[in-house]
């Protein structure tokens, strides 16, 4: 993609980013595991933590997220560019689709409001870590400047 950056010199920093919101996925997985134990695995409970509804499924799918999040991070080579990048569009789909059944049975993974902003703002941030870690030979970072200056 012609827009898309390459070798964009703070590459590290959104790679550490996109890192560091793996580990909150992670960490937040866990937690919910132990908060929600006991209870049923897409349980409508009252259960929260760090300020967000969660249950057994949201907690299972945040940390498989977000340790395949930290898998690529820690891999590289683009890798990381790729799965961010599909990472963010599966955590927008499942944070709009909490929030259009918010209030319904269909509300499988217990999502409050305040997990569905902050699952969209994770979502948001791990797809620009994303869209700026892109590593390139030296001439496709010339193509880049060139295109860019085109536009």
């Amino acid at each position: 993609m012609a827009h898309t950056p390459v070798n964009h010199p703070a590459r590290p920093i959104y790679r550490a980013i996109g890192g560091l919101i793996g580990l909150y996925l992670v960490v937040f997985g866990a937690l919910g595991f132990i908060a929600s134990a006991g209870d049923p695995f897409f349980g409508r409970g009252d259960t929260h933590i760090l300020g967000q509804g969660t249950n057994l499924g949201l907690s299972l799918f945040s940390v498989v997220v977000g340790a395949i999040v930290l898998v690529g991070t820690a891999i590289g080579r683009n890798l990381d560019v790729l799965i961010n990048q599909w990472s963010a569009y599966l955590i927008m789909v499942v944070s709009l689709a909490g929030l259009a059944f918010i209030r319904t049975e269909a509300n499988v993974f217990n999502l409050s409001v305040a997990t569905v902003v902050v699952l969209m703002l994770l979502s948001l941030v791990l797809l620009m870590a994303g869209m700026y870690g892109k590593v390139g030979t030296d001439d496709d970072h010339e193509a880049w400047q060139k295109a860019r200056l085109v536009l």
